[in-house]
């Protein structure tokens, strides 16, 4: 994806705002039947690559056009083309065009930086590496970290012969479990944030869940990474030559990781009166601001960079791409769930709230952990995380305070079980891309799926009894 593209399309909206139209999506009165195109995705994401790999790695991005097709074009004939445009620029504006940017501003600058040396891939170290990778996710989100990486990881188990368990477990960790502890970890915290959650509530909070979650994988995965290692040995020819010691290149990428993660909270804390209105959708002036300097921070990191680490990282726009193609059709296929979803009891997943509230009107904490987490499995955690959020309120003192396991289910179950599937969380299809592109032969979508029933639900049933019962 070339640079251009981001600059384009948010130029083109504020030229057009004059076409705005107001309105927002009522969800109590839509069919179920409106969530096809959303679960059409899915699927292919999920079968295509099983079924037809040639067609799906070659024309993925046509695919996903088309089934974002298939839900704007009969939106536009049965709710008229103001409804459509709406929908398609709220999607953009208020959700996809943030998103990317964050990603793309994330994706550039760790590939930026270059740790050089040669590690080695025993078990020990690979443990080691997914333990910083899952400290440093809370702190430089979960797409920073893992970018930072996923990288080194790749070159120290590339004389392996059995490589892609150490990026499942990546995925696990680093990628999804590591950022709970922060807003700046995982969007959906951010949300939570700009609801008026403390900056450091989650880290008061579920420091002892993530700890014991993170110890029980990371246990989990050193007994699997011994026995593999003790069964396969090494190859005889380490693709990556021995060096004296470890070294790291492009330290003024590192200061704009500090930029990036100092424009997010500015975003939050900033609180302007000025607003924006793109065909309806709202754009608050720290937003603008936020999402203007991560623009600069992608020009000049690409502008600093030497040629010779982005060679040495084989940097590329091809996971980046993926990842933008795919978001781009989830984003807006995912617009009638989300608004279905929060249409609570008067629309047709009713029975999903009824579900997370007792006979005594009362919330359940454990329904709620895991409601969201399962729905954060294959939506988009941030807005299955604002759902319930209001769902069980909406006053972030009261979740804070009286209804504390409430909110550590939620939010726990959003960043957590965004590992349970591919497109769980964004950094999760990127680290797949970059692990395909080095030639790992990474799981299918169901055999991945198969990982997380194995690993990662033992964990969770684990929290289930004793943390937010």
């Amino acid at each position: 994806m070339r640079l251009k593209h981001f600059l384009l399309l948010p130029l083109f909206l504020l030229a057009t705002s004059a076409w705005a139209s107001e309105g927002t999506l009522d969800g109590a009165g839509m069919p179920i039947y409106w969530g096809i195109p959303f679960a059409g995705i899915l699927l292919s994401i999920a079968l295509m690559p099983l079924a037809i790999p040639w067609v799906w790695h070659h024309h993925f991005g046509k695919i996903t056009l088309a089934w974002a097709l298939g839900f704007l074009v009969p939106f536009a004939w049965f709710h008229g083309s103001d409804a459509a445009l709406h929908a398609l620029v709220h999607a953009a504006v208020a959700e996809y065009i943030p998103f990317i940017l964050l990603l793309t501003a994330l994706y550039t600058c760790a590939g930026g930086i270059h740790i050089s040396g040669n590690l080695h891939g025993r078990p020990i170290l690979n443990t080691g590496m997914l333990l910083l990778g899952t400290i440093l996710a809370s702190f430089m989100g979960t797409t920073g970290a893992s970018m930072l990486l996923i990288r080194p990881l790749i070159r120290a188990n590339d004389n392996r012969q059995h490589q892609a368990h150490v990026i499942v477990f990546f995925i696990f960790l680093v990628s999804n479990i590591g950022g709970v502890l922060t807003p700046l970890g995982d969007p959906p915290l951010f949300l939570g944030f700009l609801q008026g959650v403390e900056f450091s509530w989650t880290l008061t909070h579920l420091w002892a869940d993530m700890a014991v979650t993170v110890a029980l994988l990371l246990s989990l995965f050193f007994l699997l990474d011994s026995w593999l290692y003790r069964k396969e040995g090494v190859l005889p020819d380490d693709p990556t030559p021995d060096t004296k010691s470890i070294g790291l290149q492009g330290w003024s990428n590192v200061l704009l990781l500090g930029v990036i993660v100092g424009l997010v909270l500015m975003s939050g804390l900033w609180k302007s009166p000025v607003h924006f209105h793109v065909y309806g959708a709202e754009v608050g002036l720290p937003d603008l601001v936020r999402d203007i300097g991560l623009l600069v921070v992608i020009v000049l990191s690409l502008r600093i960079t030497a040629p010779s680490i982005h060679a040495d990282n084989q940097f590329g726009w091809g996971p980046m791409q993926e990842v933008a193609k795919l978001f781009a059709g989830i984003f807006l296929t995912i617009t009638p769930v989300i608004a279905m979803l929060k249409a609570g009891t008067d629309g047709p997943f009713a029975a999903v709230v009824h579900a997370v509230t007792g006979a005594d009107g009362k919330p359940i904490p454990v329904m709620y952990f895991w409601a969201t987490g399962l729905l954060s499995s294959f939506l988009d955690n941030a807005p299955t995380y604002l759902v319930f959020f209001n769902t069980a309120g909406g006053n972030a003192q009261v979740l804070m305070n009286e209804m504390a396991h409430v909110l550590m289910a939620i939010s726990a179950g959003a960043v957590f079980m965004g590992a349970v599937t591919y497109i769980g969380n964004a950094p999760n299809l990127m680290v797949k891309a970059i692990a395909e592109d080095r030639g790992i032969r990474m799981p299918s979508f169901f055999a991945y799926l198969f990982w997380s029933l194995t690993f990662l639900l033992p964990c969770f049933v684990l929290l289930s009894l004793f943390s937010f019962r």
